[in-house]
C-alpha cells in the first residue's frame, strides 16, 4: 500500500524545498567528497615523500656504519608486519599507522638481505589537517544548504504567493465577480477593473433621449511592464479572458435592457388596443398573448436590472409566517402554508414575496399538487410532487430561458427568484425529494 502523504506535501513549495534540499544534498557532498579527496592525496604524497628522503638518508648511514638516527631503525618492533615483508622482499614502500598512540607515516626497505630498514617520520600534523578540512567542508556545506534553502524557499514562496492570488481571483470571476482582476506587476496591465458601465433601464419611452448610458472607462494609472515570467503570462490570460468575458455580459445585459425598454411602449399601446376589442373568444386570445408579452418584458427589465448588481433593498422587521401567506394569497393557486416555527426577519417585503411567488408558481406551472409551503425558523421550503427539478437545474441552478420537457413558460421565473434572494443575502437551492417532487429552500438570516 502507497503511505498517506500529509495535505501539505503535495504543494509546489514542499516539493521545490525537497527538491533544492536534495540537490544541495547530492552537490555538497560531491564538492566534499573531490576536495577530500584532492587534499589528502597531496597530504599524503608530500608525507610520503619526506618518509622516503629520511629513509634513503638512513640508508646512506647505515650502510657508511654510522648511527642512525632516532626516528630509523633496522626490523623495529613497532613497524606494521604488511610493510616489513614489501621491504624483506626487496622493495620501499610506505604506510600510514599508529606509533606511540600517533599517526605516522613509516617508509621502510632492505638491507642485510631478510632485514628491513625503517624510518618513522610523524604524521599527527597532517592527519589535524584533513580532518580540519572535514570538519570545514561539513560545516560549510551546512551553511551553503541553509542559505540556499533560504533563498530558494524565499523565491518559491514569491511564485507560489502569485499563483494563489491568480487562482482566488479565477475562483472570484467564477462565483461572479467580473471585476476581479489579477493585476499582476509583471504583466504591465491597467490596475483596477472596468466602472461606469450602465446596463439598467433607461428612462424615457420611444425614440426620445435617454439617460444613463455609458461605455465606461478604465481607472488607475498603466504599470510599467517588466520582464513576464510564465506566472505573468498566466495572470495576464486570466484578465484578458476575465475582461473579455464583461465584455460581452454586459454587452449582452445592455441588450437585454434595450429590448425591453423597446417592446414597453409598443405593448402598452397594443394592451389599451386590446382592450377596446369587442368581446369574443379572438379577444380573449389576443389579451392573452399581449398580457404574456408583457409579463416577459417586465420579467426582462426585472432580470436586468439585478444583473448590474446596483439593486439596493429596503430593510424591515417582518413576521415570516404571516409574510409567506399574503405570498400565496397573492398567487391565488391554493397552496397549503405549513408553519413550523415562526420567526422575525430583517428583509425587504416586496422582494421576499416575489421570491415567494415565484418558487410557488413554479411549482404550479412545472410540478403537480399539492404544493405545500413550509416555514420552519428562518427556512421556508416550497415543495410540489411532480417529477422534480431537471438534473441541469439542481447542478448548476435555474437558466434563463431554458425549460424541458415541453412545459410552458420562458424560464425565467426561478432566475429571477435567484436573483432576488442574493439581493437579500439569502441562500436559494434546489433540490428533489427522495421519494418525488421538486424541493426549493430558501434560507434567511433570523433576528
Amino acid at each position: 500500500m502507497r503511505p498517506v502523504l500529509p495535505p501539505w506535501s503535495g504543494t509546489l513549495a514542499a516539493k521545490a524545498a525537497a527538491f533544492i534540499t536534495v540537490m544541495c544534498c547530492a552537490l555538497a557532498a560531491l564538492l566534499g567528497v573531490l576536495v577530500h579527496v584532492q587534499v589528502t592525496n597531496q597530504t599524503v604524497g608530500q608525507a610520503r615523500e619526506q618518509a622516503l628522503q629520511r629513509l634513503t638518508q638512513a640508508t646512506e648511514r647505515y650502510e657508511a656504519g654510522d648511527t642512525l638516527r632516532r626516528d630509523a631503525g633496522v626490523d623495529p618492533p613497532e613497524l606494521p608486519g604488511e610493510l616489513r615483508d614489501l621491504a624483506v622482499a626487496g622493495d620501499r614502500g610506505t604506510m600510514v599507522a599508529e606509533r606511540e598512540g600517533r599517526p605516522t607515516m613509516w617508509a621502510a626497505g632492505p638491507v642485510d638481505g631478510e632485514r628491513a630498514l625503517a624510518v618513522a617520520v610523524d604524521y599527527s600534523q597532517q592527519a589535524r589537517t584533513i580532518e580540519g578540512l572535514d570538519r570545514a567542508i561539513l560545516w560549510s556545506s551546512g551553511l551553503a544548504i541553509g542559505a540556499t534553502l533560504l533563498v530558494g524557499a524565499f523565491a518559491v514562496t514569491r511564485v507560489t504567493r502569485r499563483l494563489h492570488t491568480t487562482a482566488l481571483v479565477a475562483r472570484r470571476i467564477s462565483a461572479g465577480d467580473l471585476d476581479a482582476r489579477v493585476n499582476d506587476p509583471r504583466t504591465g496591465t491597467p490596475t483596477g477593473p472596468r466602472t461606469g458601465p450602465h446596463t439598467g433601464p433607461r428612462t424615457g419611452s420611444g425614440t426620445g433621449p435617454r439617460t444613463g448610458s455609458g461605455t465606461g472607462s478604465r481607472t488607475g494609472p498603466r504599470r510599467k511592464a517588466g520582464p513576464q515570467d510564465e506566472v505573468a503570462a498566466v495572470a495576464a490570460a486570466l484578465d484578458s479572458m476575465a475582461a473579455s468575458l464583461q465584455g460581452k455580459l454586459l454587452a449582452e445585459q445592455r441588450f437585454t435592457a434595450d429590448v425591453a425598454h423597446e417592446l414597453r411602449t409598443p405593448l402598452t399601446g397594443l394592451h389599451a388596443a386590446a382592450e377596446l376589442l369587442p368581446p369574443g373568444r379572438p379577444t380573449e386570445l389576443v389579451r392573452d398573448r399581449v398580457a404574456a408579452l408583457r409579463t416577459l418584458t417586465e420579467d426582462l427589465l426585472e432580470i436586468s436590472r439585478l444583473d448590474t448588481g446596483r439593486e439596493r433593498v429596503e430593510l424591515d422587521t417582518e413576521r415570516l409566517g404571516p409574510l409567506a401567506e399574503r405570498a400565496v394569497r397573492a398567487a391565488g393557486n391554493g397552496t397549503e402554508v405549513r408553519v413550523v416555527r415562526d420567526v422575525s426577519v430583517e428583509t425587504d417585503r416586496r422582494r421576499l414575496e416575489r421570491v415567494l411567488g415565484n418558487l410557488v408558481a413554479n411549482a404550479h406551472k412545472h410540478g403537480r399538487g399539492p404544493v405545500v409551503l413550509t416555514v420552519d425558523g428562518p427556512v421556508v421550503t416550497v415543495r410540489d410532487h411532480g417529477d422534480g427539478f431537471p438534473e441541469y437545474l439542481v447542478a448548476h441552478g435555474p437558466q434563463r430561458f431554458r425549460t424541458e420537457g415541453g412545459t410552458r413558460g420562458h424560464g425565467l421565473g426561478l432566475t429571477i427568484a435567484r436573483g432576488q434572494a442574493e439581493v437579500l443575502g439569502a441562500r436559494l437551492e434546489f433540490a428533489n425529494a427522495p421519494e418525488g417532487g421538486a424541493v426549493a429552500t430558501l434560507k434567511l438570516a433570523a433576528e
